[in-house]
């Protein structure tokens, strides 16, 4: 198998991750939380540059794609620990106990909260959630990269 195909090979896998985001978004109705959007970006970045791979032929393009991949799944373990109540996650989209908050400043931060929590698992396949499946199938796209990069 060729560098132009491995690198393709991966750029699909990144936009297949994509693609699959999207349509849990836009036709299965899961709206994604902040956490869910920054994973999204990487995937992005993967694809422009498989895409420059596969029309330049430039090897060290394949590191910038493992990285890219590597990025997005550290995001998808960062989040998976926030959704298991391993890591704390930002405060824009988590919850936590109001402690001596007066009613007003409540009041305000409902009102400014976003719609989606970090830390709620909002589907769940054979265990996992979409984070999880995100981290785990973006490792191995990082493990295709890197066979883009070392073998030819």
């Amino acid at each position: 198998m060729t560098f132009r195909l491995k690198t393709a090979l991966a750029g699909a896998g990144s936009a297949a991750l994509l693609l699959g985001a999207l349509g849990s978004q836009f036709i299965g109705g899961l709206a994604p939380c902040h956490l869910c959007l920054l994973q999204r970006w990487p995937h992005l970045a993967a694809i422009v540059i498989a895409g420059a791979a596969v029309a330049t032929g430039q090897r060290l393009l394949a590191l910038l794609g493992a990285l890219a991949a590597a990025v997005t799944a550290g995001i998808g373990i960062y989040h998976t620990g926030v959704e298991r109540d391993i890591f704390e996650g930002p405060t824009s989209c988590t919850s936590s106990s109001t402690g001596s908050v007066s009613a007003d400043q409540l009041f305000d931060q409902i009102m400014a909260a976003p719609l989606i929590r970090c830390d709620e698992v909002a589907f769940e396949f054979l265990g996992l959630s979409m984070a999880s499946w995100n981290a785990v199938l973006s490792l191995g796209l990082v493990a295709v990269w890197l066979w883009a990069y070392l073998r030819d």
